[in-house]
């Protein structure tokens, strides 16, 4: 009656050995240590291991271990002072073409690592490092596009010779003012094969024809949508720069995306690489017109417009882009004739607009403008950015003196800057502005106390829900106790096998579920009692305990996972994270709490044929 087929108890067996082995990596601790890659993210081999090592034994930098995991070269140290030592030191031996990552390695031995194990991934309330709330303006992304608009149909116009009076952004949409009226239908047909989701419009104004270009609106959700993801592909670049281990870089809500990433402790280079839309274009120099005079007036000439140097001189460029930023394939900083420059790459399309005008513009001045976007005005709360302005400079003006496509150099710049505004072009521009609306920085130290106060709290909780079963159920509690462990083994070990991150949120939903985990028990043994007191047999009451409860626990548990699922769905990171904890405690409830203790009792008194009495 109360015996299980083998392979139930085999399965039980083998449950426990692998939740145990998968678990196994946690008690080890972590070690700080530095991760080195290669920029391009292509796997290293003992080669480069044994390059770092020889840097670090140069520089007399002690480590724990150095090993070539997942195609990386992973190095550990006894302390944080090691590890920021060797950062510097590989940092500045290896050169830009390898990211060197402050993190936290576990501690195992060799015979674990081989197996390919891992321990649970921390968040960031326990791990420590730096959390960005950033909204994406929307509204500038929009405004981008229709600079981007304004600029391709002058090109249009221009290639398909139709002559006109002027192009420009005004009121949400691009308004074309024509020459010729009769050349409105050519106009409509360009502008549809351009793209047939825009919006046209047309009038006449004083004599003149004037077409209006704007979005409808499903391609302005497009625009927004696409503003986001390639800010999340930006800023996910702009962390593989920075060299930060295991970030997070997600989309939250409509508008915001949230950056996390572990282990940086100082936030104020971070934020200025995440943050900033710094960004550069190549135009020529208007040598037509004086532009002293032009600040005089206030207004530049037709097809020229004003910008200023670093030092407050005017100067008069054409309109007319000849590269932008987003067409920069490389970009690395160096030093050329003892002065900082970025040493750039272009992609095929700029390439063969910059040997255009290299080759038609020998001998004149070509300048580089230095564009930026910025925050005037912050609301309060969560409201983001009131209001930003763009804010463009030229930072070099230097005169053609040979024919060049591909590849050039930029100048004019501090070396941080051409540091910063390389890792900048090198990641991307932003496709819209971002501005920060939340920043946190928690410590290691706070990190590890969150994890001793979540053990502390998981370790009351875990003995004194061990100590009433003991006292209350006896032999049946010593068993519900060791389903109890065996759960919150499983949980870790499952923990580790999908590398869900552990967060606070996340240790108290384990603490919940030590004490929901023997709810099932005692609705067994409850029943066994009662089934003893109507005058049962032991071996039927055992039985009918675990018959006739099943029901009731199944009903329990899966309305709670029910609703763990719900806040799964709909919640943030931090409710996330109580959701997963707490649902993979129920499953392992119900596993260890049915199945397991049910083994364990099988195995007591399943062969016992004159059984008197039961220890409950």
């Amino acid at each position: 009656m109360n015996r299980y087929p083998a392979w139930k108890n085999i399965l039980v067996v083998m449950v426990v050995v692998f939740g145990t082995l998968l678990a196994l990596p946690n008690i080890y601790g972590e070690d700080p240590a530095l991760q080195v890659v290669l920029d391009t993210r292509e796997a290293m081999d003992e080669r480069e291991l044994n390059v770092a090592r020889g840097f670090l034994d140069e520089a007399s930098v002690e480590y724990v271990a150095a090993y070539i995991e997942n195609g990386r070269v992973v190095v550990r140290f006894a302390d944080r002072d090691l590890q920021i030592q060797a950062s510097s030191v590989l940092a500045k031996q290896l050169g830009e073409t390898y990211v060197v990552a402050l993190t936290m390695e576990p501690r195992m031995p060799d015979w674990i690592r081989a197996l390919g194990l891992q321990p649970m991934s921390l968040g960031l309330d326990l791990r420590g490092g730096v959390y960005f709330l950033y909204e994406v303006d929307l509204e500038g992304a929009i405004a981008q596009t229709l600079e981007r608009f304004r600029a391709d149909f002058r090109a249009l116009l221009r290639d398909a010779k139709i002559p006109y009076r002027s192009v420009e952004v005004s009121g949400g949409s691009v308004r074309l003012t024509l020459r010729n009226p009769d050349d409105l239908n050519r106009v409509n047909v360009l502008l549809r094969n351009y793209d047939a989701q825009l919006a046209l419009s047309d009038s006449r104004i004083g004599g003149e024809t004037v077409i209006r270009v704007s979005m409808n609106t499903n391609l302005v959700k497009q625009r927004q949508d696409f503003a986001i993801q390639q800010n999340i592909t930006t800023l996910r670049n702009r962390v593989n720069e920075l060299g930060v281990a295991e970030p997070l870089v997600q989309r939250q809500g409509l508008s915001r995306i949230v950056v996390q990433l572990p282990g940086v402790q100082d936030p104020a280079q971070a934020k200025v690489v995440l943050g900033a839309t710094a960004t550069v274009d190549f135009r020529l120099v208007d040598q037509d017109s004086n532009a002293y005079e032009a600040q005089r007036k206030g207004r530049a000439p037709l097809g020229s417009k004003l910008y200023y140097e670093r030092d407050g001189t005017p100067v008069l460029l054409k309109r007319d882009v000849i590269v932008t930023g987003d067409q920069l394939t490389d970009a690395t900083s160096g030093y050329s004739e003892g002065q900082p420059v970025v040493f750039v790459k272009l992609n095929a399309k700029g390439a063969r607009r910059m040997l255009e005008t290299t080759r038609n513009n020998l001998k004149k001045p070509m300048a580089v403008v230095f564009i930026e976007q910025v925050c005037d005005e912050f609301g309060t709360g969560d409201s983001g950015c009131l209001k930003s302005s763009t804010r463009e400079e030229v930072i070099s003006v230097a005169t053609i003196q040979g024919v060049f496509s591909s590849s050039f150099q930029i100048s004019g710049l501090t070396p941080i800057e051409s540091r910063d505004l390389a890792l900048l072009l090198r990641a991307g521009s932003l496709a819209a502005p971002i501005f920060i609306v939340e920043e946190r920085t928690i410590g290691p130290s706070l990190g590890q106390d969150n994890i001793d106060q979540g053990f502390q709290a998981v370790s009351i909780g875990f003995l004194a829900v061990v100590v009433f079963m003991l006292i209350y159920y006896r032999l049946f509690g010593m068993v519900a106790n060791l389903a109890l462990l065996t759960n919150l083994v499983l949980v870790v070990a499952l923990l580790s096998l999908l590398q869900a991150v552990l967060t606070l949120p996340g240790i108290a939903g384990i603490v919940l579920t030590v004490g929901m985990a023997v709810d099932a028990n005692v609705l067994i043994f409850e029943r066994i009692r009662e089934e003893l007191r109507n005058g049962n047999s032991p071996q039927a009451s055992i039985a009918a305990g675990y018959d006739k409860a099943f029901s009731s626990i199944i009903d329990a548990n899966v309305t709670t996972l029910i609703a763990a699922v719900v806040l799964f769905t709909f919640g943030t990171g931090a409710i996330r994270g109580f959701a997963v904890t707490l649902s993979l405690g129920i499953l392992n409830s119900m596993f260890t709490a049915i199945v397991g203790t049910r083994a364990v009792v099988n195995l007591v008194y399943g062969n016992r044929q004159r059984l008197e009495s039961l220890s409950i």
